[in-house]
């Protein structure tokens, strides 16, 4: 069946997968595959067993998942994470969907993850295609208004070019920039995880790997859905809430 959704919000089961009395299971299951990792236990092995133990379901084990880190990659990250005021001045190159989707899915009212390295991420899957929703001028017109108030002198945003759609997506954003003055510029790549990891300048993203392997990072999507959209639905398991 064709995807005829407007916006990202919530998945019909995310009601019952964060409901308050699911978190501490969750809590516990970030904290306990945070510690095997820590530990060198293969992910994918460690978050089964983590799961099975709990009893979770699917969504809340991708969850438990893209919100665990050990002490020591939270320690690493952290060590490279700028705060706003770096951004003045400078270039800041974007990991375009993943930030993206996570501000639409902001806006939509789905569910955010606050995970053990402060960092917020989504639960959107796109499947190798993307479709603009409602939410999407909106989002970036989020995005560009903490830009601005950060001082940032320009956006660079990487699209993954083997997405479908991803040309549309540029045209658009591109249109959008252009009408606004927006200091934007808008690349398609093979792979953005590449670029970001070898960039020289202030990297925006979510993603895990390239955190791990990039210079200086921004938690862009994090400071645009605090500023703009204080009411988004937050599901901390970051073991400081």
């Amino acid at each position: 069946m064709p995807d005829s959704r407007t916006q990202r919000g919530p998945h019909p089961k995310d009601a019952e997968c964060f409901a308050v009395d699911a978190l501490p299971a969750l809590a516990a299951a970030v904290a306990e595959l945070s510690w095997l990792l820590d530990r060198g236990y293969p992910k994918k092995a460690a978050l089964k067993l983590v799961g099975d133990r709990h009893a979770l379901r699917d969504r809340q084990r991708m969850a438990v998942q893209r919100c665990s880190a050990g002490d020591a990659e939270r320690r690493w990250r952290d060590a490279r994470r700028l705060e706003a005021r770096a951004l003045a001045g400078a270039t800041l190159e974007v990991d375009g969907y993943n930030v993206l989707l996570t501000v639409e899915a902001a806006l939509s009212g789905g569910v955010l993850l606050l995970g053990r390295d402060g960092v917020l991420r989504d639960l959107t899957s796109m499947s190798g295609h993307y479709r603009r929703m409602r939410t999407t001028r909106p989002a970036l017109d989020s995005i560009a208004r903490f830009a601005a108030q950060a001082h940032c002198s320009s956006l660079v945003w990487y699209l993954d070019r083997p997405i479908s759609n991803s040309g549309r997506l540029k045209r658009a954003i591109d249109t959008q920039a252009a009408e606004a003055g927006w200091p934007w510029e808008v690349r398609l790549v093979a792979s953005p995880d590449r670029v970001l990891i070898e960039s020289p300048e202030i990297v925006a993203t979510a993603d895990s790997g390239v955190l791990d392997r990039c210079g200086r990072w921004f938690n862009l999507a994090r400071e645009v859905v605090e500023a703009a959209v204080p009411g988004a639905w937050i599901v901390d398991l970051s073991a400081k809430g």
